[in-house]
């Protein structure tokens, strides 16, 4: 596809007729910013192709210096302001990528910053853009009451704001990431992004539609924080915080990317927080990539056995990147949890020597790996002479613990499993569980 952005309806002569954001002003933007963010891969994904039903093809916006989508914007933004607008300084509200986006490029252009985020963004986000030279300043428990701050300190302090997503600038930004994803992949059919306030979705829709009428748009919100879809059905916005989209939890859908969303997408698509912990998961196993849960939530709905998408061509955008190290850990450990690979059991045997260490011994013959052992005698109904021990064991999978438990019932030990998690619930049907 021959993408010609300098057409004669983006001459500046014809600039006052074009509504707030066009293709054209996309366009602009990405000869404008070009050379100065870095062109993300945009590669097919065979793995989560097989995984899904559908060709799957990534774009890595988590690549970016500051690992996610929102430089684009932001120095689009930035390069638009004047020299006397430049040496007064920015301000702006952020949940972290766009605070990030706006500290890193004004320290390259010389600008003085203040970025205010939620008290509850990760560390890692907050450390990063202090580190750029920003002024840091945590308030609220999210972006709306951190954005009324912003907007205090920009008047008091003569500052610049920069809006995370209701900015004409802002979303031309964004919009840039589709010229590159239909460039390297003219025939995508479908193309799914995470969706906050809306610039990123309305800056892909803007572009993406203007190249390839035909292609169907989804925005992906986690369902503790529908707002975009609730607005968009002119429902009163409920969120049910905390989400692990903590990126995408925005309470107020812009003003200038609601009507845009609304003509050009096709539909916003809700992903619960177990959904948002596996995509983050399977990115990282399979891509060994490092997305946040906002920046992974385009992958959710294509877990969710959802057969609209089918031998299709899907683009999803990796957002962002910047998932506090905690967070990523516990996702891991719940993961191998519900993979079957981590396991916790109580297993009741005799009070006598060498009781435990029988079992122990045949467990490591079956293969689990004991990474826990705790003995219970006291805070239990069984017989006297009699203990719990339990333990926690790394398997090779669900298969693989299933053999294990088969054994211990065969070797006339009593079992009771612990872990409730749903994929395991054939396993509770078919090990009887007993006591002495």
């Amino acid at each position: 596809m021959d993408i010609d952005c300098l057409s004669e309806t983006g001459k500046k002569d014809r600039e006052e007729e074009m509504p707030p954001v066009s293709f054209d002003s996309v366009c602009r933007a990405a000869e404008l910013i070009k050379g100065q963010i870095i062109e993300t891969p945009c590669v097919p994904s065979y793995t989560l192709s097989q995984i899904t039903g559908c060709e799957v093809i990534l774009k890595f916006e988590i690549f970016q210096f500051t690992a996610s989508f929102k430089e684009r914007g932001a120095l689009v933004k930035l390069l638009s302001l004047s020299a006397e607008e430049r040496k007064q300084g920015v301000a702006a509200m952020s949940a972290g990528n766009h605070g990030l986006a706006v500290a890193y490029h004004a320290k390259r252009l010389s600008i003085p910053a203040v970025i205010v985020m939620p008290r509850n963004t990760p560390n890692i986000k907050v450390e990063q853009a202090a580190s750029f030279g920003a002024e840091v300043i945590l308030e609220g428990s999210g972006v709306d009451e951190a954005g009324v701050l912003a907007k205090k300190l920009a008047v008091e302090r003569g500052l610049f704001f920069i809006h995370p997503y209701d900015d004409e600038k802002v979303i031309a930004g964004q919009g840039t990431i589709a010229l590159e994803m239909l460039r390297a992949f003219p025939d995508l059919e479908v193309l799914i992004a995470p969706v906050g306030g809306g610039g990123l979705l309305a800056g892909l829709a803007i572009a993406a539609k203007t190249l390839r009428p035909s292609i169907e748009l989804f925005g992906v919100e986690s369902v503790r924080c529908p707002s975009m879809a609730q607005a968009l059905k002119s429902l009163s916005v409920e969120c049910h915080l905390p989400t692990i989209a903590e990126g995408i939890a925005v309470r107020q859908p812009g003003r200038l990317t609601l009507p845009v969303i609304r003509r050009l997408v096709n539909e916003i698509l809700l992903a619960d927080e177990p959904e948002l912990e596996k995509a983050v998961l399977l990115l990282l196993e399979v891509e060994k990539a490092v997305a946040e849960g906002a920046g992974a939530a385009g992958l959710a709905p294509l877990l969710q056995k959802n057969h609209r998408f089918k031998g299709k061509k899907v683009g999803i955008v990796l957002s962002g990147g910047n998932i506090d190290l905690l967070i990523l850990s516990s996702i891991i450990q719940r993961g191998l949890v519900h993979s079957g690979r981590l396991v916790r059991l109580l297993i009741a045997i005799r009070d006598i020597p060498g009781a435990l260490s029988e079992v122990t011994r045949l467990l490591g013959e079956w293969g689990a790996n004991i990474i826990e052992v705790h003995h219970q005698r006291t805070f239990t109904t069984l017989p006297l002479q009699t203990t719990e021990v339990e333990f926690v064991l790394q398997t090779r999978g669900l298969s693989h613990w299933k053999e294990i438990l088969r054994e211990l019932y065969r070797a006339n030990y009593s079992v009771r499993l612990l872990d409730k998690d749903p994929d395991k619930a054939e396993t509770k049907t078919t090990i009887k569980s007993h006591y002495y």
